[in-house]
């Protein structure tokens, strides 16, 4: 693919005025951010990374540039382009008319506050043409809550990554009820051409689906261990060891269907015992207290709650996740 011919992709990471994470503390074109932009050139397209501070794209180009040529040693770099070819893709921008001008699509990645969001996309609202998307990596802002009200809402949708986005295919693309059913399909046709996985929602939700399933889990998990069932520690490898074994090729549906004679084989057999144990569910912890103690100690006696032990847990983690996507690539192809 000619990087060309592809068209341009625009990554927002912080609008003008908004000042509230330090430097220091936050990198503001951060690891969605610059996962996107990743992903992006390794599908061929031109993008342009936008920040208010140039001192933030040049880390950011940095840091990307050095994730690519690793990337590319080891073998798991995406795309057809070699990593210099795609570092040539990228660049930066401080001007956020200049950022989206030829852009056919942009990926807004600014911190998890709606007033910010709304504000950028009200910026955007102003000075798009008719033809681009405008799309949020938000993880918990409902579309009517970001979009209501823009002359350009039929182009605007949600688009919502897991971190880490590079490593993680899964995107949940959730529309407001006036998006355009195109602009759907335009997003849609978009992420698998990058080679990501992106899910349709028919209507918006609290928390959409993959969270919503995420907090359920998470939910118990803590029930579980604050109620003396089962250690922190005991509780992550049922996970790890168990459910996330099955589920990292098929998901708790199908599993149903392929753990008896098919779906209505299943719920015939367990339908009662899966009611009966569901109702002795307790209500939504409070994530605080005396449990979260309990569960912050075992965790940090694992892995330290500092910089250093974090990230090297975090690396160790990518490192675990890009086996596993080699493995599902090779499963695919065979």
């Amino acid at each position: 693919m000619e990087p060309t011919q592809a068209g341009q992709v625009v990554v927002i990471g912080r609008e003008r005025g908004e000042n509230s994470f330090a430097p220091a503390q936050q990198h503001l074109i951060g690891l969605i951010g610059r996962s996107w932009a990743m992903v992006f050139a390794g599908g061929g397209f031109r993008v342009k990374l936008y920040d208010v501070v140039q001192q933030q794209i040049t880390t950011a180009l940095e840091y990307i540039s050095k994730e690519m040529k690793e990337l590319e040693k080891s073998g798991m770099l995406k795309g057809t382009l070699s990593a210099e070819k795609q570092l040539s893709l990228i660049s930066g921008c401080t001007d956020l008319k200049t950022a989206v001008e030829g852009a056919m699509f942009i990926q807004e990645c600014t911190p998890e506050k709606l007033e910010l969001k709304k504000k950028i996309f009200g910026q955007l609202d102003l000075i798009v043409n008719n033809d681009v998307i405008l799309s949020s990596s938000t993880s918990t802002l409902l579309p009517t809550k970001l979009f209501t009200g823009l002359k350009h809402v039929k182009q605007c949708i949600v688009a919502h990554p897991v971190n880490p986005p590079y490593y993680v295919p899964l995107v949940e693309l959730v529309p407001h009820p006036e998006t355009e059913p195109s602009t759907v399909d335009k997003t849609h046709a978009l992420m698998k051409k990058i080679g990501q996985s992106p899910v349709r929602l028919i209507k918006e939700i609290d928390g959409f689906v993959l969270n919503r399933l995420q907090y359920a889990v998470i939910s118990e998990a803590w029930r579980l261990v604050g109620e003396g069932v089962v250690s922190p520690a005991d509780l992550d490898l049922v996970m790890s060891d168990g459910l996330g074994m099955r589920y990292a090729f098929i998901g708790p549906l199908e599993t149903m269907h392929l753990n008896a004679e098919g779906m209505t084989n299943y719920c015939e057999r367990y339908r009662e015992g899966m009611i009966h144990v569901l109702n002795t569910f307790g209500p939504v912890p409070d994530f605080s207290g005396e449990i979260e103690q309990q569960i912050s100690q075992a965790m940090s006696e694992k892995t330290p709650a500092d910089p250093e032990h974090l990230n090297a847990r975090r690396a160790g983690r990518d490192e675990c996740l890009m086996g596993l996507a080699k493995l599902k690539e090779q499963m695919k192809s065979n």
